[in-house]
């Protein structure tokens, strides 16, 4: 008999790129494809993905790739992965235009199927019978995922909380969780993001009445900031806005795209008129007007970001704006966003953040919710899933606490295999790291950049270029210096001559040395003359140009 494998390769033992395969025999099933932020030492990347390398070798073995909902940590890297492996995609109906939207303009195969799944469906994949049940989520259209196969059911939470009075009227599938429990769950994966904050997650419906308040009382223009997937926050603020008789205009092309796509889908609704340009908003009293934009995690090229600075083309932060960030701050990332929050504090705004006002609720279950899930399933064996370490820690210990015996409880990181048969056995880890996206281009950038960047943010380059004479191995000509980041050469012209003529000396070898070995000489007598009259250690190159 064939054995039940599950591998994640994204989200455990960090928040974002989430990934996880479910194998039984030859067939493997792929749970989402997300994104992660960089971190703030990431220097000039632009998100990370996922390593799937574990996959490549195994591209006919993969039936399908699953999708629990349309955040950008759970959809992000679904371009750049569909360009590889040729699978059937299913997804719920608004997940799928989010899907939609980010897949413009990618290179797919031409057999690319997408599938659109509602909670409630059974589908045959394999080996396998998926069924998707709808979860509370902070967007429309989240689903958990019950997979029976030939060893036994697993119930993959996907992000949930349990909200009995969700924004869109439709709470958590309690039903279908309690004939999961009846039919005996071998395996729960669980979300842990809010596994170390007690109770419970307060309702969507709580932020109606603070943004009542805010739209009430703001003496001019409000804007808030928020995920551009986050159809039904977006629906608050217009709702509320509507309310009080302010219009609403958005900005961020793919808030704008979502929007429009969500409004033809019918998950969102704003009435006739309310909705205006940039450009015809600026007619209206500053008391009158609403702007949805993106950027609460400080991204530099987002529409806050851009604000913070004054560099929008056509918005500017002026005294009187109150302006909200809709979100909670990323772990990473809290850097970047405080340094736009101060910004717009200096251009006169009056910031309000989850730190210092009830302007965020999050999607994800706390404590109590996390307990409620493990109790009515009662699962032979429990992984937390979707978090860093001390997030998987602390939910192993509430699932230790409801009973589930240690044994039964896998804390892992990407790319632990798990296997189950009458017991949970943790195997050999596969490759599980970073795939940085620079620009255009994702997986050319390593380690080994990533640690130059880093030295050259701290104290730039030096490169010295001459040209050398082949028979007598010696300078030749005026040879230069180049400096960025070191020092202003206006002001270090002495140490600039100085450190000049020591590259000079070490260049003057016995003839017939090969250019490298004259570089690596320079290179070394160079870096350690500025380390000793500095103190710093820039990035020191040499360049021979043989004559």
């Amino acid at each position: 008999m064939s054995e039940l494998r599950i591998v994640p390769l994204g989200g455990l033992g960090e928040v974002g790129k989430n990934m996880m395969c479910i194998e039984y025999g030859p067939d493997i099933l792929v749970i989402d494809a997300g994104i992660m932020f960089p971190e703030s030492d990431m220097l000039g990347i632009n998100h990370i993905l996922p390593d799937w390398g574990y996959l490549r070798d195994k591209r006919d073995r993969v039936r399908a790739m699953l999708v629990t909902h349309g955040h950008q940590d759970h959809i992000g890297a679904l371009p750049r992965f569909l360009e590889e492996f040729d699978v059937p995609v299913y997804a719920t109906r608004l997940t799928r235009g989010l899907i939609d939207v980010k897949l413009r303009g990618a290179r797919l195969p031409r057999s690319a199927a997408f599938h659109t799944y509602d909670p409630g469906d059974v589908i045959e994949i394999g080996p396998f019978v998926v069924e998707p049940y709808h979860v509370c989520h902070s967007i429309p259209d989240s689903v958990g995922l019950g997979i029976t196969t030939p060893a036994g059911l697993v119930v993959h939470s996907g992000d949930f909380k349990f909200d009995h009075t969700p924004v869109d009227g439709w709470p958590t599938d309690f039903a279908k969780l309690g004939e999961f429990s009846g039919r005996g769950v071998l395996v729960l994966l669980s979300d842990s993001t809010y596994s170390n904050r007690p109770g419970i997650t307060l309702s969507e419906s709580a932020l109606n009445e603070v943004f009542d308040k805010i739209m009430r009382e703001a003496p001019g223009r409000v804007i808030v900031a928020t995920f551009a997937s986050l159809i039904s926050r977006i629906q608050q603020v217009v709702d509320s806005a509507v309310k009080h008789g302010r219009r609403v205009a958005i900005a961020g092309r793919t808030m704008v795209e979502n929007t429009k796509m969500a409004r033809n889908l019918g998950y969102l609704h704003i009435p006739e008129g309310s909705l205006l340009t940039l450009g015809e908003i600026e007619n209206l009293p500053a008391r009158e007007t609403v702007i949805l934009a993106t950027g609460t995690q400080g991204e530099p090229t987002s529409v806050l970001s851009r604000l913070s600075t004054g560099r929008h083309p056509s918005l500017r932060v002026q005294a009187g704006d109150t302006v909200l960030l809709s979100s909670h701050t990323i772990p990473g990332n809290e850097e970047m966003t405080h340094r736009v929050i101060n910004r717009l504090f200096q251009r006169g705004a009056e910031v309000l953040y989850d730190a210092v006002a009830p302007v965020h609720v999050s999607g994800h279950a706390s404590q109590e919710e996390q307990k409620l899930l493990i109790d009515m399933l009662q699962p032979q064996f429990f992984g937390p899933i979707h978090g860093e370490l001390r997030h998987l820690k602390h939910h192993a210990k509430i699932a230790h606490q409801m009973g589930v015996p240690e044994e039964c409880i896998a804390v892992v990181e990407n790319g632990h295999q798990l296997t189950c048969d009458d017991r949970l056995h943790i195997g050999e880890r596969i490759s599980g790291g970073y795939i940085f996206v620079d620009g255009a281009r994702a997986g050319e950038i390593g380690a080994k950049v990533m640690y130059e960047r880093e030295g050259l943010s701290r104290s730039g380059f030096v490169t010295f270029v001459f040209r050398m004479e082949r028979q007598t191995g010696r300078p030749v000509g005026r040879a230069r210096l180049v400096t960025q980041g070191f020092v202003d050469p206006a002001d270090s012209a002495q140490l600039l001559s100085e450190a000049e003529e020591v590259a000079l000396r070490a260049a003057r070898v016995a003839p017939g040395t090969p250019e490298s070995e004259v570089e690596h000489q320079v290179q070394s007598a160079l870096a350690r003359f500025l380390r000793r009259e500095t103190g710093r250690r820039p990035a020191v190159t040499a360049v021979a140009i043989p004559v």
